[in-house]
């Protein structure tokens, strides 16, 4: 029954967020459609973290995913989150209706990535970093689709949005066929005190100190991994074949990062989950230095350094994930783990927004540089966690 239960929930996150990268995957196609602001093509990816942030904070405040059956949760968002984003076949792209629907599936998906690590720690305690780790692996993968259906569907981009608004609603259903582990704990009221124990709680506070570093970096690097490495192989290579290069490259990374989940909660469960996460930092937070130093550089070099950048920049988010889990009661992980998100992705709304802007300003690599920052404090929290032991 684990087995099958946690098989279908991969299978179902992985779908469901495809959604999320949808617009940054097929930008250049839709911009050779329309002219949109620079604006308003960083807006079609920063709505999603915004909405993102509105629906993790109203779950997270009314306990949603601790009072109320998280598969049905799943499955209502997932649909919905999929009917909403097919919205974009039939608005103008870059105009506000379009930027409101992708803000309104990020509300949605809050339901649907938080939910489901709720519905993966009720499957486990001694493997709970190893569950987080292949569930947040899923997203990962999820996440990296969108950029192999658009190289796939070439230039009709409506193609790759059809195709992730009916994976999400078949997600939803999927979801409806999984069971609840022996650890799932459901709060038994409306309490929204809980969420203060994530100042209260030092282990919750430090899990979340180091979650936010990872975010300074993640979704900056993920929203915006193909313009960059295109404006890199551009300096070397025809524009048409850096942009289909940038997509291979952004779909490797991103997806070899899904392996590392896998590998990087096996070894949590062994050696610890804040130790593993400060090793991903490391690495990561080198990486993003090294992508600006080789920035405009040879074309193999910049492909190896951002595909070691995508295999080290997500490890670490299962685990903090799952740091929280461990230090909170069972009824109420489902709700500070989903402030954590809240938190985490209300920072990304700056960083997906303002990196392009200062790209353009100043260049891509001192961009990077900055990008570097957030591992470096996330070290500092872990270091912390791990002395406490």
């Amino acid at each position: 029954m684990k087995l099958r239960s946690i098989t279908l929930l991969l299978i179902t996150e992985l779908a469901a967020m495809a959604l999320w990268f949808v617009s940054a995957a097929v930008l250049p196609e839709m911009l050779r459609e329309v002219e949109v602001s620079s604006f308003r093509q960083a807006a079609l990816s920063s709505a999603v973290q915004g909405g993102f942030v509105a629906g993790a904070l109203i779950s997270a405040i009314f306990n949603l995913a601790d009072r109320y059956d998280p598969r049905r949760v799943f499955a209502l968002c997932a649909i919905t989150a999929g009917a909403v984003n097919a919205l974009l076949l039939i608005v103008s792209p870059g105009s506000l209706l379009a930027i409101t629907a992708r803000f309104v599936t990020g509300a949605l998906l809050a339901g649907v990535y938080p939910v489901g690590m709720k519905i993966a720690v009720g499957w486990g305690k001694d493997d709970r970093g190893f569950l987080v780790g292949i569930l947040v692996g899923a997203l990962a993968l999820g996440s990296a689709s969108p950029y192999l259906i658009a190289l796939s569907g070439g230039a009709d981009w409506r193609a790759t949005v059809a195709i992730a608004s009916l994976a999400s609603v078949f997600a939803g259903l999927g979801c409806l066929g999984i069971a609840l582990g022996p650890y799932h704990g459901k709060a038994a009221r409306f309490d929204p005190s809980v969420i203060v124990k994530a100042w209260t709680n030092r282990r919750v506070r430090l899990a979340y100190a180091g979650y936010l570093g990872h975010m300074w970096e993640l979704y900056a690097m993920w929203a915006w991994v193909a313009a960059m490495t295109a404006a890199s192989f551009s300096a070397s290579l025809p524009l048409p074949e850096a942009e289909r290069l940038s997509k291979i490259t952004a779909f490797t990374a991103i997806g070899a990062g899904a392996l590392a989940c896998v590998v990087a909660g096996k070894a949590a469960d062994r050696i610890g989950k804040a130790r593993v996460a400060l090793l991903a930092m490391a690495v990561s937070g080198s990486a993003a230095v090294a992508a600006g130093l080789t920035f405009g550089g040879p074309v193999w070099l910049t492909v190896v350094v951002v595909v070691v950048w995508g295999i080290s920049i997500i490890p670490d988010s299962a685990q903090f994930s799952a740091l929280v889990a461990d230090a909170a009661p069972p009824e109420q992980a489902g709700s500070l783990m989903t402030f954590q998100t809240a938190l985490g992705f209300t920072l990304t709304i700056f960083t997906v927004q303002a990196t392009p802007a200062l790209a353009s300003a100043f260049g891509w690599p001192p961009v990077l540089f900055a990008l570097a920052l957030g591992p470096a404090f996330g070290i500092v929290a872990m270091a912390r966690l791990q002395a406490m032991k």
